[in-house]
This record gives C-alpha cells, structure tokens and sequence, in this order.
C-alpha cells in the first residue's frame, strides 16, 4: 500500500477513535517518509491515547523542533505545553518545567489572542492549587477559562472550568464547583473537546464528586464515562480509572463480587503501561473489599501496596488495625490523617474516629468527632454527608445512655442509607437501633433489627460482622429469597422489565459478562432456563 494511503488510513481512523488502527498506521508511514506537524501531533495523540508515553514524548518533540524550524511560534509553543504536561502527569517535573518554561518563551504576552496564554496557566494554577493556595489557584484558572472563552479555543475554555471548580470546592464553596463541573462536562459529553482533555476532565469531575460525597452525581459521571470508554475499546490511559470509580459505586452498592472484579481488571489495566498513578486509588479499593469480607492478612497487602504508590490508607487502615485489635495503632493513623486533613476531605476520617474513640471507650472524643462532622455537613448537606452525621451522632448518643435521642437520629441515618442503596451501611445502623431498642426494653424490636442486619451481612459476605453479632441473641437469619443474593435479585428485576443484557449491565454498571453470570446463577437457583421463566417468577414473588 502506497505511503499516502497509509497516512489517509490513519487520520480516518483517529477521526473514527479507532486509536490502535490509526496508531499503528502512523508508525508505518513514519518508517517511510518524513511526517508533517500536524501528523506528528495525530500520532503523539493515539501513542498516548494506546498507553504509549514516551513514543508519545518523542514525537511531541519532533512536532515542537519542526515547526519551531518553519517559523511557527504559536504552534511550537502548544508542541511544548502538551509535552510539559505529559510528563508533569507522570511526575517528571524536571522535565515537565523545561517544557512548559519553553512554551512560555514562545508565547507573546501580549498577544491577546493568544489561546496557548490560557494553556500556560493552567499547570502554574495547578501547582498553586496541590500547594495549598486555591485563592492564587482561582485566580489563574479564572483566567484561563476567560481566555478560553475569548478565543473560541474550547480545550482551554474545559480545562480552566475545570480548575475553577476544583479550586472552588477546596476554598469552601462545594456548591459553586460543583455547578462548574457541570457546566464544563456539558462541553465534554457534547464532544467539543479531545479524547485527552475529555478522559482527564471526565476523571478529575468525577474524583471530585467522590470528594465532595456527591454519591448520585458521581453515579452519574461514572456510568457516562463508562460508555465513553466503552465506545474506544484501543483507549488505555482513562479505562483503568473508570473501573475503579465503577468499583466505588458497585461497593457502596453491597455487589462486592462485582466490585472486586472491576478493581482486579483495573489493576491488570494498570499493569501495562506501568506506574499509572490511579493503581494506589485501586489498591485502596481492593483493601477495603478484603478488610469488610475479614480477609484481614489480604487488606493488610492491599493498603501497603496502595502506601507504596503514594495513595493515603487511612481511614480503611485503622479500621483494619480495629478489626485486628490494634487500637492504638488504630488510634494514631486516623489521629495523624486528621491532623494533616484539610475540611473538606475530613468526613470520612472524623466518622471513622467516632467509631474507634466508641471501641475503646472514649465517648468524650467520639462526640467531639461526631459534633465537628455535623458542623462540616452543615454547610453542605448531601445525602451521603447526612447519612454519616446521623450515624454518628446517634452512634454517640447511645453511648452517652441516650437511646430515644439515639433512634431519632440513627433513624434518619438508615432512611438515608437505604435511598442511597447501601446496604452494608444502612445493617450497620440497624445494629445500632437494636442496641437502642433493647436499652429503651423494647426486646422483640430488638431482635427483629439485628435478624435484618444479620441477613444483610451474610448476604454480603461481611464475616466480620456476622461474627460479631453471632453472640448477641439473634435467631439464625433467613436465607434470601430462594437463595438467590441482593445483586441477582437486582439482575432479576432489571430482566423481568425487559432490560436486555446491555441495559442491565449500564444500570448497574456491570459488563455484559458479568451479567450473564449472574443470569446463569438465577436460572439455576430456580430451576428454569429462559428469560420469560425468570420474568414470571419475578412477578409471582412481587419483585418487579
């Protein structure tokens, strides 16, 4: 095949976001002949988007010294930035400030039509930002979005949104960021932006959401990033990322079978190209599925693996040092990340120091930690932020010999775990409200909150818990519903409303395997083999 056709191939197939397809068609031509600039870029751009980061280097650089030859400033400068910013992302930050330095020397500070201005600021914006100082920050990003939105340059305009929202949220004002977000991510899912921009603004938003306990929001984020991904299936850089944060959702969701199969392919993912930074985001999650099953030896690995790549192992750590009763230790690393902790990431640290300060008897910590979370969630009230402040509001007030005040809270905690769907959470407080129950003498009520939690957790699979409540006079808990678990009851319900495979799998953010494997469970726990069986049992047993 003659050179042009194979260049004619390959840009086809980058504008078709066959990225293997067009990738390797760039490295053929370029074995042949000198390539342009502007083929130069396409090709740095499917290197990176197949997971190849110094091919990706390499041909930024000869775009940079190529057009910097032909005169062509604005251009060259660009070449520049996007090689600083490569490299900035993989930690070399020598590199990346040599980069991004040129650039700068390329760039007409007075040129106000200068889209690449509006490039230059956001790393420096970054920089301000991961250093603390979010006023400088917004400034910066405020300014890049502003030039963004005077040039038309629509890359520039998305990543200056995106900042504002970041440095908003972590000056205080959730709400505002959050409505940033929104906004730039309406830019992204409309496909004005590169795949580049578009897998690190779908990412970071989405982190964000998770930071900022928006738990419907970051469902909604994930499963639109999912079909992104879904839709290139050469893309490597942002695929890893999604698992994880589909792994999140499916946890909080109770199908921790479903979530440890995510977070083990997002590691196999993130094995090839190595070091990808959210591995550490990966092995947390994994961590914390050992920790609730009672797979303690196997957290125990995952959190130290997850320290080694940088990530923070707190509070699941001292959770785990509980669970192996280890309280001091427990003790001290929630009390370290605390004090390292800014506001807004501290509620889950201050929630679980509730429940280690109640473990070893400390009541007087505990409503301290319980009274600076309802004073946090008071100014951003999510359902996830409600949930936790109730629980552990109430968690305090029984142990301050208060169970009446305890239930009205510890009620509203499990209402709210409960419309979120996350049922390991929501047994949790149910355990709490029979301890209230049995202190306030109400036995029977008692017993039938602990035989509810106990269902949850066997169906869970959450040993450690089932243990612990093994002694507490409960009766033996029911199977489920002809043995089938809560997440094929869920599959069951999404088939018998006629959902096919596909559907079922984007609803519950699952793959089209996995749902077939749980489909095959179904049909053999009832003793059927087709779809309409399973639709009729569905609603003859008033699950649909």
């Amino acid at each position: 095949m003659a050179v042009a056709d194979v260049l004619d191939r390959a840009r086809a197939a980058f504008l078709e976001q066959s990225w293997e397809t067009a990738y390797t068609g760039f490295c053929t031509a370029d074995a042949q002949i000198p390539l342009s600039a502007s083929d130069l870029d396409l090709y740095a751009r499917t290197a990176y988007l197949v997971g190849k980061d110094e091919h990706c280097v390499r041909v930024l650089e000869r775009a940079y010294h190529q057009r910097l030859e032909h005169g062509q400033r604005e251009q060259a400068a660009q070449s520049a930035f996007w090689l600083g910013f490569n490299l900035m992302n993989r930690g070399e930050t020598a590199r990346a400030g040599g980069w991004l330095a040129r650039a700068g020397q390329l760039v007409d500070a007075e040129d106000r039509s200068s889209a690449t201005q509006g490039l230059l600021l956001v790393p420096k914006a970054l920089h301000l930002l991961m250093s603390g100082d979010a006023d400088a920050s917004l400034e910066l990003f405020e300014q890049a979005l502003a030039i963004g939105r005077r040039t038309g340059d629509a890359e520039v305009e998305a990543l200056g949104g995106l900042g504002v929202g970041q440095a908003r949220i972590a000056l205080g004002a959730p709400e505002a960021g959050l409505a940033q977000l929104d906004e730039v991510m309406v830019a992204v899912t409309a496909g004005e932006v590169s795949p580049i921009v578009s897998g690190l603004v779908y990412c970071a938003v989405i982190v964000a959401c998770h930071e900022t306990y928006e738990i419907r929001r970051a469902a909604e984020w994930t499963k639109a990033l999912s079909r992104w991904c879904a839709a290139q299936p050469d893309l490597v850089p942002f695929r890893g990322q999604c698992l994880v944060h589909r792994a999140e959702i499916l946890q909080l969701n109770g199908a921790w079978d479903d979530a440890m199969e995510q977070v083990q392919l997002a590691r196999r993912r993130f094995s090839d190209p190595p070091g990808q930074p959210a591995i550490g985001m990966a092995l947390y999650e994994q961590a914390e599925l050992h920790r609730l099953r009672g797979e303690l030896a196997a957290a125990e690995d995952a959190f130290g693996q997850a320290n080694q790549c940088g990530h923070e192992t707190q509070p699941g750590l001292a959770l785990l040092r509980v669970a192996q009763g280890r309280l001091e230790a427990a003790q001290a690393g929630v009390r370290r990340a605390l004090e390292e902790t800014p506001a807004h990431n501290r509620p889950r640290l201050l929630a679980a120091s509730v429940e280690i300060a109640l473990t070893v008897g400390e009541t007087s910590a505990a409503r301290r930690c319980a009274d600076e979370l309802a004073e946090l969630v008071g100014g951003h009230e999510t359902a996830v932020l409600a949930a936790m402040s109730a629980q552990a509001g109430g968690s305090v007030l029984l142990a301050e010999g208060r169970p009446r005040d305890a239930l009205d809270q510890l009620r509203r905690a499990w209402a709210l775990w409960r419309d979120l769907d996350a049922p390991y959470l929501a047994a949790r407080v149910r355990e709490l409200q029979a301890r209230a129950c049995r202190e306030l003498g109400d036995h029977d009520a008692a017993d039938m909150e602990l035989r509810a939690a106990v269902d949850v957790f066997r169906e869970l699979g959450a040993a450690p818990d089932v243990a612990r409540l093994a002694g507490a006079g409960t009766v033996a808990a029911s199977a489920g519903r002809d043995g089938l678990t809560a997440r094929e009851v869920q599959v069951l319900r999404e088939v018998a409303s006629g959902k096919t495979n596909r559907e079922v799998a984007e609803n519950l953010f699952l793959s089209e395997k996995t749902v077939a494997r749980h489909l095959s469970n179904i049909y053999t726990k009832l003793d059927i083999s087709t779809r309409s069986a399973a639709t009729a049992y569905a609603y003859e047993h008033d699950l649909v």
